[in-house]
C-alpha cells in the first residue's frame, strides 16, 4: 500500500461516518451507485450555507435514470463507505451508534433527473424518522437496526415526470455548538409514472432553508444524566411540513 493510500485508510478509520449509495423500488434492487449522486467519501457536510448540503460534497455521478410508480416503496441504503462494512469486524456499519439524529427525505419535480441542478430544484419533505421520546430511539437507531435501510414510500398523488429524491442523515452528537451538525446526503434521480396531478404548497431549497443556529441543527441533545435522550422533550420539528395527498 503506498503512502497516499495509508493516509486515506487511516483517515476513514479515524471515522464512523456513512454514505446512502444504493437504492431499491419495491426491493428490487437498482445497483451500487446506480442512478445516484454521492459523495466519493464519507465525510459529513456542517455548512449548511455549502452546496454540498443538497446532494453531498462532489463524487459519483450517474446518467441513470430509475424508473419508478407513484406509490412505490423505496429504500435507501447507507453503509459506513462505498460498497459496505469498513471491514469484516467494522462496529461503525452502517454509522456509529453515537451519532444519533433524524433521518429526512425530499423530492424536487425536474426537468431532466440526470442534468437538473439540484441546488436550484424546489425541494418538499415526503418521510421523516425524527425522536420518540418514549422509547428514547432516534431515526439513525431505526436505521442501524435495518442494518443501514431507510425506506419509505412515495406520495400516490405526485404528478408523473422526473425528480430528485434527497435523503439526509442528520448526526447531532456534535450539535451543542454551531456547525457541530454532521449531514449525510445523496440524491437518487427518478422518473415516475402512474401518478396524479397534486403539487406541493409550498417548497424549499438546499442550501437556504437550513440555518446553522436553528433549535434542530443546534441543540444539545443530551439529558441529565448524559444520555442522547433530548432529555426526553420533543425534537423540535426538522424541515418544512410533510407533503400529504
Amino acid at each position: 500500500m503506498n503512502l497516499l493510500l495509508s493516509i486515506w485508510a487511516l483517515a476513514l478509520s479515524a471515522n464512523a461516518h456513512c454514505i446512502f449509495q444504493k437504492l431499491t423500488v419495491n426491493g428490487a434492487d437498482q445497483g451500487l451507485l446506480t442512478g445516484l449522486r454521492a459523495p466519493s467519501n464519507n465525510n459529513p457536510v456542517q455548512d449548511v450555507t455549502s452546496s454540498s448540503i443538497t446532494c453531498g460534497a462532489a463524487g459519483s455521478t450517474s446518467n441513470t435514470v430509475i424508473n419508478v410508480k407513484a406509490g412505490d416503496e423505496i429504500g435507501a441504503w447507507y453503509q459506513h463507505i462505498i460498497g459496505g462494512a469498513q471491514g469484516s469486524n467494522d462496529a461503525d456499519n452502517p454509522i456509529a451508534s453515537s451519532h444519533k439524529g433524524p433521518i429526512t427525505v425530499y423530492l424536487a419535480s425536474v426537468n431532466n433527473a440526470a442534468t437538473a441542478t439540484a441546488a436550484t430544484a424546489d425541494w418538499f419533505k415526503i418521510y421523516d424518522d425524527n425522536f420518540n421520546p418514549s422509547t428514547k430511539t432516534w431515526g439513525v437507531d431505526n436505521m442501524i437496526a435495518a442494518n443501514g435501510w431507510v425506506k419509505f414510500k412515495l406520495p400516490t398523488c405526485i404528478a408523473n415526470g422526473d425528480y430528485l429524491l434527497r435523503v439526509e442523515t442528520l448526526a447531532l452528537h456534535s450539535a451543542y455548538s454551531q456547525g457541530g451538525a454532521q449531514f449525510y446526503t445523496s440524491c437518487a434521480q427518478l422518473r415516475v409514472s402512474g401518478g396524479g396531478s397534486t403539487q406541493p404548497s409550498s417548497t424549499v431549497r438546499f442550501p437556504g432553508y437550513y440555518s446553522a443556529t436553528s433549535p434542530d441543527i443546534m441543540i444539545n441533545i443530551y439529558g441529565a444524566t448524559g444520555q442522547p435522550d433530548n432529555n426526553g422533550k420533543t425534537y423540535p420539528a426538522h424541515g418544512p411540513a410533510l407533503f400529504t395527498c
